[in-house]
């Protein structure tokens, strides 16, 4: 391992640490939390790459703990191939984009985010329009994906909009977040910003990130889940705002 990479560790363990407690309580938000923190010392792209073996062990666990696996792929294929899609595609302004500028990238996916799960409306998507809302809501999470390392925008209001079961939206969401991940992964390797040598660095998140998702589960049965949504979200928000703010100071 290089001696800058060395230099990360006591850098990702509290923030991996911190990401998976917010998915312990939530269900969700590990990497959102993630790229919105690592965003602040590195570049996005580099950030991304940190972020994929902890997001997929953690979302590959989510979406195994359940009965609903194949049902869900077979309802949720085509919003899965557009992810893949989308994500390949933007995964170049990612890579290519000035780091300054990615980062007000992410720091409005954030803002944007934080701002839906506050309001948080009761939608609910016509079986009739599934079979293009489904393609179209996978691209659009792609895109967005692939340019800010963030894949939560449109496809968690899409999926709760779908009114699965409570344990079916938890798969759901595992599903989304472990294609997400593995097409970014895919996304960036392609463009030159992930290489195998990053997986040893990005391995060592796993273990804070697992500890925080035990912790999470801990506080989550001690504490009111809506106050920490709430100061979950400010939080989104503060660092969202910094991020955007870089390129114009």
């Amino acid at each position: 391992m290089r001696d800058d990479a060395i230099l990360l560790l006591p850098l990702l363990a509290p923030i991996f640490l911190a990401a998976g407690l917010v998915k312990g309580v939530t269900g969700m938000g590990l990497p959102t939390v993630a790229m919105g923190l690592l965003g602040l010392t590195m570049p996005p792209a580099a950030a991304a790459a940190m972020l994929v073996v902890p997001s997929l062990a953690t979302n590959a666990w989510q979406l195994l703990a359940g009965p609903s696996t194949a049902s869900l792929l077979r309802r949720l294929w085509p919003m899965l191939l557009g992810i893949v899609a989308g994500t390949l595609g933007g995964a170049a302004l990612l890579v290519r984009v000035d780091p300054q500028w990615s980062g007000l990238a992410l720091g409005v996916a954030l803002i944007a985010y934080a701002l839906y799960a506050l309001v948080s409306p009761a939608l609910a998507v016509p079986a009739r329009i599934e079979p293009w809302a489904s393609p179209a809501v996978g691209l659009a999470t792609g895109a967005i994906a692939g340019a800010t390392g963030v894949f939560v925008m449109p496809a968690v209001p899409y999926l709760q909009a779908l009114r699965l079961g409570k344990d079916a939206l938890v798969q759901a969401l595992g599903l989304s977040f472990t294609v997400s991940t593995l097409a970014l992964a895919a996304g960036l390797a392609a463009h030159g910003a992930f290489r195998t040598g990053q997986l040893g660095l990005s391995a060592l998140a796993v273990l804070p990130a697992l500890a925080g998702m035990w912790l999470g589960q801990r506080i989550r049965a001690r504490i009111g889940p809506e106050r920490f949504r709430l100061c979950f979200l400010a939080l989104l928000v503060l660092l969202g705002l910094e991020l955007a703010s870089r390129p114009f100071l």
